[in-house]
């Protein structure tokens, strides 16, 4: 997540009362804004009109408000013992006393006298305040994941202050949901609200939010969608409504609703230097949240499609490289899992895929979101972009298991040349033994030549290209020796290209694409 997001659940937060000064100052100031808005006043003629707003929110928010409910998370964990005591003191010394209460405070006691008086390690426990909302009257509510964390007990508190404790059905770590159940009684029947088509809101459209907001209870407040498509850097999945409404901690869980009472978003983060509302806040958009909360319903569980690539972005520079029509667009592959299904389809290093299921891959931050959405098990098309041809694959989608990690086989290698040449900028040399002990380079990274020093005026200086990467490939096609990077690169001149794709390796085996000019 960027430094600033925050999530907006809420610990318990104390408020202090203003100082008779600050209140002065804050008069003083006021003062002075009305007297600068009356001068602007005097002299602006006519003033430009001013974008209006709904009349009222209240009936709205008279007709979904019982629906939106207030959650409270309680963590019991058990205070591990310090193993310190009381200081040993002569007994009716003045300072036995203060002492006693000094440790006591924290939680400590005096010296047992035996094993059967020892005290137990006591409890500690911790509360956590946000919201969530009904969709279902049967008891289904629906919360972000970090407004109960690993809570072992949760509170459902409705509109009219009825607690009704909570269990959890499900939680999803990668969107931040989570899915609870309560029973309804029928003294007390609950209220539901719909979700609404969150790929209809555009910027400009007017919200409502209605929360917790530092524990105060079911608070409404409105504002406009800022943006759509927000990644802020919080999962792979990031996908975020931006909205100026006002959202604090406690709004987490909470909905976001359209001008029709349907929930268009989950309120999940919020950017603020000092933790309060500056006009930035996030909200999951239903459209995002939908099927994940059917899986949830379903089995428990999310189940994503799995393709078994590392993926990196196009820019113009790579494109061009990459003899790819239209500019930068697409997902380019920069690894693949030799056991996923993406190696069995035969996609390749160096592949841009640029249509997955029938939808365009706009950018490298799509297609996650894409392959996720997608079932498990099905056969899907796949259209990637191989040197400057488009050819399309048939792959069929595994599942995607958090920690699943590539295992990459040991091989031995046979002893490349060792002789440096200088070309790009980079002085290079044959991927040896010596080199690999010089520079801690793993044995997964198979073959390439070893970049040994970079010219700092360089453009691949300016690409972070560092001493002890390994170049695997130069457009496209791999190379062992340095003599092979010259050769490729005279190549690619002699055909007109402005620059140059080079695949290259750090010294722990991750690889990414990097474009150079040939100028």
């Amino acid at each position: 997540m960027m430094p600033a997001a925050r999530f907006a659940a809420n610990a318990e937060q104390g408020r202090r009362p203003s100082s008779g000064s600050t209140i002065a100052r804050r008069a003083a100031s006021a003062l002075t804004a009305a007297m600068i808005g009356v001068a602007v006043a005097a002299t602006s003629l006519p003033l430009p009109a001013l974008a209006k707003g709904p009349e009222s929110l209240a009936d709205l928010a008279e007709k979904v408000t019982d629906a939106v409910v207030n959650i409270s998370a309680s963590t019991t964990v058990e205070a591990k013992s310090t193993g310190r005591s009381l200081p040993q003191l002569p007994q009716g010394t003045p300072f036995e006393d203060l002492f006693e209460e000094f440790f006591k405070r924290r939680g400590q006691q005096g010296t047992p006298r035996s094993d059967e008086d020892s005290p137990r390690s006591p409890s500690r426990k911790s509360n956590s305040l946000g919201s969530g909302f009904i969709i279902d009257a049967s008891g289904i509510v629906v919360t972000n994941n970090h407004v109960i964390g690993d809570a072992n007990d949760i509170q459902v508190i409705l509109s009219d202050g009825v607690k009704l404790k909570a269990e959890i059905i499900g939680k999803d770590s990668k969107i931040d949901l989570a899915l609870l159940r309560v029973k309804p009684t029928a003294e007390r029947p609950l209220k539901a609200v719909p979700f609404g088509d969150s790929d209809k809101m555009r910027p400009g459209d007017w919200v409502m939010a209605i929360g917790n907001p530092f524990g105060l209870g079911g608070s409404v407040s409105a504002g406009i969608v800022s943006a759509r498509g927000r990644n802020i850097e919080s999962g792979p999945y990031d996908n975020y409504i931006q909205t100026d409404a006002a959202i604090n901690k406690g709004n987490s869980g909470g909905p976001l609703f359209n001008m029709d009472g349907e929930v268009i978003g989950i309120n999940t983060a919020i950017l603020s230097p000092s933790g309060g509302s500056v006009g930035i806040g996030f909200a999951v958009p239903s459209g995002t949240a939908s099927p994940v909360i059917d899986q949830l319903r379903q089995f428990g569980e999310v189940r994503r499609g799995w393709l078994g690539v590392r993926i990196q972005n196009v820019d113009d520079a790579t494109a061009e490289a990459l003899g790819l029509k239209g500019g930068a667009k697409g997902a380019l592959v920069a690894g693949i899992d030799e056991k996923g299904p993406a190696k069995t389809a035969g996609l390749e290093v160096g592949d841009v895929i640029v249509k997955f299921n029938g939808v365009p891959v706009k950018s490298s931050t799509e297609l996650p979101r894409i392959v996720a959405a997608t079932p498990v098990g099905k056969t899907v098309d796949v259209l990637v972009v191989r040197k400057g041809e488009e050819q399309s694959k048939s792959v069929l989608l595994g599942r995607l298991e958090d920690g699943e990690k590539t295992q990459v086989a040991n091989a031995k290698q046979p002893e490349p040349e060792t002789v440096n040449r200088q070309i790009l900028g980079l002085n290079l040399s044959g991927l040896s033994d010596e080199a690999r002990r010089r520079y801690n380079i793993k044995d997964t990274v198979k073959s390439g030549v070893v970049v040994t020093k970079v010219d700092p005026n360089s453009t691949a200086a300016d690409k972070r290209i560092q001493p002890g990467e390994v170049i695997v490939e130069v457009g496209q096609e791999a190379v062992a020796a340095p003599a092979d990077v010259t050769k490729r690169v005279e190549a690619l001149k002699k055909e007109g290209r402005k620059s140059v794709l080079l695949l290259v390796a750090s010294t722990g085996g991750d690889v990414r694409f990097v474009a150079i000019g040939l100028d």
